[in-house]
């Protein structure tokens, strides 16, 4: 078995290879194309052996690059946080080049445990590539509202530029709609995504609009993860912040998983934490026990991961009682 690694930026692929019968790495570089990729294929397999590549996950850059070794015979890929593999790199004291990224990987594959890659379905990759696109439009909308709040409050400001400013608002609502109804029938169109889908809307606080974005992220997961991979998944896993033995700081989030699952899930929080009994006692508990507002928020967002969790696994509607077995309502 050989272990190799790409490095992989927007127009290359820098390749690592670290062999357990030499020492130092063997380097090359590839197009990141689609003729580019097979190029690489065809190297990686030149000495007939089986081959484990890890590679980060970095959006559209990696994602074609794994599709095509995944469909490659003798090829076994592993999808790397790239939050955890910089981490990693630092402590090797490596210089940032693409070069020296790529070795850092080759040693990450070799001396971590390696978890092969699943690959998701096309409906649920076509269902990521919508949400994400439905966050974009999303924000872009946010910016133009925040413009012409401004510019409504200036008298300086033209009419043609309200007028502007206007059109471009609308626009970027009915994108919105029109992906959001694209999304919704995509969802339909695959029974499993359909049920996951109705069974995410009786979750208090996840009506459709937060079901595309969450279930857009969670599709293409592997099914086989735990809960703890999950919320680790998400970036919601709690790190202690120690130094010696003076300085104890309360924990934080990791912050090193998926930012659109992460934002997908805070909306459906403050409505869980206002209209569902159960949530709204277990924040009102740790307001009492003197949380912050936002950490109160944060633990709901995990308890919503474990329902969704649960109910994928179960193949049942969002039970609060389940959930929450400590909290007894009056």
């Amino acid at each position: 078995m050989v272990d190799r690694s790409l490095h992989i930026s927007a127009n290359s692929l820098a390749v690592a290879v670290l062999r357990g019968d030499r020492e130092g790495f063997e380097q090359r570089e590839f197009p990141n194309s689609a003729a580019g990729h097979q190029q690489l294929i065809g190297w990686l397999l030149r000495q007939g052996e089986r081959v484990r590549v890890c590679l980060e996950s970095t959006g559209i850059y990696s994602l074609d690059v794994a599709l095509a070794l995944d469909g490659a015979e003798a090829i076994v890929v592993a999808v790397l946080n790239p939050k955890r593999v910089l981490q990693f790199a630092r402590t090797l004291g490596r210089s940032k080049t693409d070069k020296a990224d790529a070795q850092a990987l080759a040693v990450f594959c070799r001396t971590m445990e390696f978890e092969p890659w699943r690959r998701p379905s096309d409906t649920a990759l076509a269902l990521r590539s919508l949400s994400r696109l439905i966050a974009t439009l999303v924000e872009d909308r946010t910016r133009v509202g925040n413009r012409l709040h401004a510019a409504k409050g200036s008298a300086a400001t033209p009419r043609c530029v309200l007028q502007e400013l206007k059109r471009m608002w609308d626009a970027c609502e009915k994108r919105i709609v029109r992906m959001r109804r694209r999304a919704v029938d995509l969802v339909r169109q695959d029974a499993d995504l359909e049920r996951k889908f109705r069974q995410m809307t009786t979750v208090p606080g996840i009506g459709e609009v937060s079901a595309v974005t969450l279930l857009g992220e969670l599709a293409g997961l592997d099914p086989e993860m735990s809960v703890r991979q999950l919320v680790a998944h998400a970036g919601l896993d709690p790190v202690p912040q120690v130094s010696g033995t003076s300085v104890r700081k309360p924990s934080r989030i990791s912050r090193q998983g998926n930012a659109y699952l992460r934002r997908g899930l805070f909306m459906p929080a403050l409505g869980a934490a206002r209209f569902d009994p159960h949530m709204k006692a277990f924040y009102q508990q740790l307001q009492l026990r003197q949380k912050a507002k936002m950490q109160a928020v944060i633990a709901v967002e995990r308890k919503i991961l474990h329902a969704i969790f649960g109910i994928f696994k179960t193949d049942t509607p969002y039970n609060g009682a389940k959930l929450f077995p400590q909290i007894q309502l009056s």
